[in-house]
């Protein structure tokens, strides 16, 4: 980031913590960073870390956009989360869907399991379709927390080390302004199916599009348009038969190489 960005966000950020009330020592502790980062960011005399302005766009309820590329003194807070809502649903074609959260008569949170490509190739027509849902076999996992989850099982080598038929657990993604670039998620797209990639948002209020891509660098990224996309999940934990192989790549060998050398030299000068 140049030092135009260094001060919209110094300005952003002070904007929006006098718009909350709160003191520099009372953001940062929210933030879970030190008072005197605060005050540099403010004064336009650091940037902050990319994990640090998520977390910033996580607790003022706006996106890294507006944090970032607006000058925020202009709207409320209000203005702007009535507009990233507006947007999301513009995204869509549609209102953002609120899953309901299933659970069994003792108040159990089930994960519903979508669970092969043939499945796969059946959710993206019943997706929407609660009887079709209500079909899908379902599982309990402890210790979810709030939220609507879905199981899907991958396949193929595009996400190694993942293997193929590992499964997927992932949150539902309601309001996709809140896609954090680099992560993992399960996407629903009319054009691709059912697909597990790491995103990167290309949104803008004219439209925008979604850059997939895979961890085998084998694989091209891609992208998608956000129009057809149907749902998205962020991905929360793995489930998984195969064991992860260790890292033996050359540069690993060669490490361990070097480390067996150092070992027998000094070996040798404990003789001597």
């Amino acid at each position: 980031m140049g030092e135009k960005d260094k001060e919209i966000i110094g300005h952003n950020l002070k904007y929006l913590r006098k718009e909350k009330s709160l003191t520099q020592q009372e953001l940062a502790d929210k933030l879970g960073i030190r008072r005197s980062s605060i005050g540099a960011y403010e004064e336009c005399r650091a940037t902050p870390r990319y994990s640090t302005i998520e977390k910033m766009s996580d607790f003022f309820e706006i996106t890294i956009d507006d944090i970032v590329r607006k000058d925020l003194r202009e709207f409320s807070l209000g203005e702007l989360r009535e507009q990233n809502k507006q947007l999301a649903q513009d995204y869509t074609g549609k209102h953002v869907r609120v899953l309901p959260i299933t659970t069994d008569r003792i108040g159990r949170q089930f994960v519903d399991f979508v669970s092969n490509q043939k499945a796969a190739a059946g959710y993206l027509n019943g997706f929407a379709d609660p009887e079709y849902i209500e079909e899908l076999p379902k599982f309990y996992l402890p210790n979810m927390g709030p939220g609507s989850f879905r199981a899907f099982e991958i396949s193929g080598d595009s996400m190694l080390p993942l293997q193929s038929g590992t499964i997927i657990v992932a949150e539902y993604v309601e309001n996709w302004l809140d896609i954090k670039n680099g992560q993992t998620y399960v996407v629903v797209s009319d054009s691709e199916g059912v697909v597990y990639k790491r995103v990167f948002s290309n949104m803008t209020d004219q439209g925008g599009s979604l850059t997939l891509k895979s961890d085998n660098t084998n694989y091209s990224q891609f992208e998608i348009d956000i129009q057809d996309v149907r749902e998205l999940w962020k991905a929360k934990l793995y489930l998984s038969s195969e064991f992860p192989e260790p890292d033996m790549s050359f540069e690993k060998l060669q490490s361990m190489v070097m480390d067996l050398q150092q070992e027998v030299i000094k070996m040798k000068k404990a003789e001597n």
